[in-house]
């Protein structure tokens, strides 16, 4: 079987992402369940066709790919609570096997330290700009949420610093950030431009993490 070229998950999942982005922009619940499936495969493929399977570090990154995908999935629905709560459930999950997978290769202290401090200080500050807007049954999920995100900024600032990988930070960083566009979508003001910015952060950050699932 001939091998894969990179740049064809790669374009799948940027092609798909310019689909879905025009499919929300119109309203077309059709289009976004073709289009986001579709991108969030492309990273899926990627990492498989650069490697990931043939090392432990690899094998985790691409489970939170895959827990990542399953999110995508399940967040396509609006205004159900009961998708919407598994779609959190299996990117928290997601978030999860990175941070196993950037504390596997080890991390510098230093750093995480540093990127600790600030996580606290953001996440404190995102937990007060959200919590008004939560139902009380959903305060607890968006705090174990917030949580674990910031957890898998600072494991993943950590293992960039110690193995010069500069492309983790920006992965991670980049899916952190994407969040924030879901929450506010969610909780604080429903509308396009959420995921105008936000969709292309997370799936521009899945790519990344994707193409380097190979170490």
């Amino acid at each position: 079987m001939p091998a894969i070229d990179p740049a064809l998950p790669t374009a799948t999942t940027l092609f798909a992402l310019a689909a879905l982005l025009i499919a929300k922009r119109r309203g077309s619940h059709l289009g976004v369940w073709i289009s986001k499936p579709i991108a969030a495969a492309g990273f899926v493929v990627l990492a498989l066709v650069t490697g990931a399977l043939n090392t432990p570090y690899g094998a985790v990154i691409l489970l939170g790919l895959v827990l990542s995908m399953a999110g995508d999935v399940l967040l396509i629905p609006e205004n159900n609570d009961k998708t919407f709560k598994a779609g959190l459930v299996s990117f928290l999950l997601g978030h999860v096997a990175y941070a196993a997978a950037f504390l596997s290769i080890g991390v510098d202290f230093q750093a995480a330290g540093i990127a600790l401090v600030a996580v606290v200080v953001i996440g404190r500050a995102v937990l007060r700009w959200l919590t008004p807007n939560v139902d009380t049954d959903m305060r607890v999920p968006v705090l174990a949420y917030t949580i674990v995100i910031s957890s898998m900024l600072v494991a993943a600032t950590g293992a960039a610093s110690l193995h010069d990988r500069p492309d983790i930070f920006v992965g991670a960083l980049l899916f952190y950030l994407s969040d924030f566009a879901v929450a506010r979508d969610k909780f604080v003001a429903p509308g396009f431009w959420n995921g105008a910015w936000g969709l292309p952060f997370y799936f521009v950050a899945q790519l990344i993490l994707a193409f380097g699932a190979h170490i």
